[in-house]
């Protein structure tokens, strides 16, 4: 595989949201632009001739050429036939310089699209770290409200209220010390014991006072 083919020299349609391939036939204009054969015939086809790409007046006789992109071997071999060195170098170069300079174009294109892109993935990333920050943050801060709001709620009262793991009746911490202390109230301690009598030790009690 030799150099030349490794490298893809196609073209590429300049007219706005096209971008296809070129292949068969296409318009080029004396501003340095390329259109497929469908858009150019349209575009082209009105008077003054406007290019679609940079919006400049195409009124010189040569300024709009329909040309083939693939020409045939008999045309290649007499198109330049009888002009003179500088002239073919001349047409040569200014053929090349129009190829680099869409070369060029379809670069820029490429990099403004990838530019785009790697800035809607660059928004989305901040989103999602974001959203992140404020997931890692939540548990955290709902916990220092609660401990804030049972704090606040401690030292109003002075009394922490504690359960026990064992499913008994809840009792009070007073102090530092944690010092453990049920409640004397007498209808609260008398309430206490007659909802943890069973029937059966209630009638018992019963019959040893007969």
């Amino acid at each position: 595989m030799s150099v030349m083919s490794r490298f893809d020299y196609s073209l590429l349609c300049n007219f706005p949201k096209c971008r296809a391939k070129l292949s068969g036939f296409a318009w080029v204009t004396a501003c340095s632009h390329v259109f497929c054969d469908q858009h150019g015939s349209a575009e082209f086809s009105r008077t003054p001739a406007i290019c679609p790409a940079c919006s400049s007046t195409l009124s010189g006789k040569l300024d709009i050429v329909r040309t083939e992109l693939s020409p045939s071997e008999q045309y290649k071999a007499m198109v330049l036939v009888g002009l003179r060195p500088e002239t073919v170098l001349d047409i040569s170069h200014r053929a090349l310089a129009f190829w680099t300079y869409q070369r060029l174009v379809d670069y820029k294109q490429k990099y403004s699209e990838v530019s785009e892109l790697l800035i809607k993935k660059n928004r989305q990333y901040q989103k999602l770290q974001g959203l992140f920050e404020a997931l890692r943050l939540r548990p955290r801060s709902a916990g220092s409200r609660d401990g804030l709001h049972h704090a606040s709620q401690a030292f109003a009262t002075g009394l922490v209220r504690q359960h026990s793991p064992h499913g008994s009746p809840p009792f009070l911490s007073v102090g530092s010390e944690g010092d453990r202390l049920f409640s004397v109230e007498p209808e609260s301690f008398k309430s206490f014991f007659q909802f943890n009598s069973s029937p059966r030790d209630k009638s018992n009690s019963f019959m040893k006072k007969n």
